[in-house]
């Protein structure tokens, strides 16, 4: 597109931004079990109201929570967006971001979407690899700084079973060898399975979670769309959380019907599998809400025919009466369009109360609300294996007071020593996360 033209789209979407809906409701209202739904809300233009990426000023931090204290374990990264820790402490840092897509968001809402997520900062080249921070002398920030693996394809999830290390690619899940200690894994990697990707692969990251006996593995696999828009052709063995047997590879749909979940994690107490879930777009600020929830064997959530159980999406045709009767209704709201994606449990006994059962979340923050939602890190209380009660403001400040976006948290993972880490993005820093008095 030549400079006049740019400048002239770049005005016109400017100004359809400033136009559209505004939320009803407070963020708060689609929060928790029974969430408001209100009617929907769409518009021709979807709502656009990034935080422009800017980056942290000098000395600049998240603001913790009263009694905790957060500090930069590791800054100068490349676009860190997931955490995985090691048995012997060494935390390991995906770097990377998406792969090409040629045929995604193409027409008017694409091109308006590559705009607004190169203000967001999202649209930078991925570094494809997984670098390995070592924090030998326990002060809190790692010194010690390697590339772990490279030559990777938009890696993100990460896990190690016994021996093997698995990286979950943007289309594919890789095994590599794996010794105690090493600093870099130089022996190529071999193909467990091949995962869903191509041209459009709407929904790129694959995070994967292992079995506590290491026989299978979790994948998500996000939509190739918003809702289907593309056809179901395009669906096929997405919206959904595979389990692959780690000897065979071969897989199955272990639930479905999730439009795009990111974060696992085991429930200390009862074992359960839970995830967090990015929700549908363009139905309005208060529409609809991401969630966390626990996924049991053969559970389907309802995309794209329906959002938190029976509520019906009306643009998806043909509907489908029969699965919108069985979708499972999810165990608590995070907000419209919060972009929950990092999940992690609090090892019990590790933080002091009102931190000691329950989940850390990272919200990377919305787009398609106004005002805006998400950006920071919460706590969600559980009890008896369940969430309840309000979610706690763990991380805040990662929005100036004009609006600009210093980071953007992702993953979550707690360290060999209990501290929270959080990857940021825009930040390009990993933030390490201490309560100020012991438990």
């Amino acid at each position: 597109m030549c400079p006049t033209r740019w400048l002239l789209f770049a005005g016109v979407v400017i100004a359809l931004a400033a136009c559209g809906e505004v939320a009803q409701l407070p963020v708060a209202a689609g929060v928790g079990p029974h969430p408001q739904l209100p009617p929907p809300n769409p518009s021709l233009i979807p709502t656009i109201n990034i935080a422009p990426a800017v980056g942290w000023p000098a000395n600049g931090k998240p603001v913790a929570a009263p009694g905790l204290a957060v500090n930069a374990f590791a800054k100068g990264l490349d676009h860190p967006r997931w955490l995985y820790v090691l048995p012997n402490g060494d935390v390991l840092v995906a770097e990377t971001n998406s792969p090409p897509k040629p045929e995604d968001g193409k027409g008017l809402k694409g091109r308006i979407a590559h705009w607004f997520m190169d203000k967001a900062g999202g649209n930078v080249p991925s570094a494809n690899r997984i670098t390995l921070l070592r924090d030998s002398d326990g002060d809190g920030v790692a010194e010690t700084r390697s590339v772990f693996v490279d030559r990777l394809n938009s890696p993100f999830g990460m896990a190690l079973v016994g021996q093997d290390f698995y990286v979950a690619d943007t289309d594919a899940v890789l095994r590599f060898p794996y010794t105690p200690g090493a600093t870099r894994i130089s022996q190529p990697g071999t193909k467990l399975i091949d995962l869903p990707a191509g041209p459009i692969n709407h929904h790129w990251t694959k995070n994967l979670l292992a079995s506590a006996d290491g026989s299978k593995l979790y994948v998500t696999v996000g939509s190739n769309s918003n809702v289907a828009e593309n056809g179901m052709a395009e669906e096929i063995d997405r919206a959904a959380i595979w389990e692959v047997d780690t000897r065979r590879g071969h897989h199955r749909l272990f639930a479905s019907g999730l439009r795009n979940p990111n974060g696992l994690a085991w429930e200390p107490e009862g074992g359960a599998l839970w995830t967090v879930v990015n929700e549908r777009d363009e139905l309005g600020s208060d529409l609809v809400p991401d969630y966390l929830t626990s996924v049991p064997d053969g559970s389907f959530f309802g995309w794209p025919y329906s959002y938190f159980g029976p509520h019906l999406d009306e643009r998806v045709q043909p509907q489908r009466p029969d699965w919108v009767a069985k979708a499972r209704v999810p165990d608590y709201a995070l907000g419209p369009h919060t972009a929950s994606l990092g999940l992690a449990f609090c090892k019990p006994g590790a933080w002091p109360p009102p931190f000691g059962s329950g989940v850390f979340i990272g919200q990377h923050g919305s787009w398609n609300r106004k005002p805006r939602s998400g950006y920071r890190v919460i706590f969600v209380p559980f009890w008896d294996g369940k969430p309840y009660g309000e979610p706690i403001d763990l991380l805040t400040g990662f929005v100036s007071n004009e609006g600009e976006a210093y980071g953007r948290p992702v993953g979550v993972v707690l360290d060999k020593s209990g501290a929270l880490l959080v990857a940021d993005d825009v930040g390009n820093t990993v933030w390490r996360v201490i309560p100020v008095q012991k438990p």
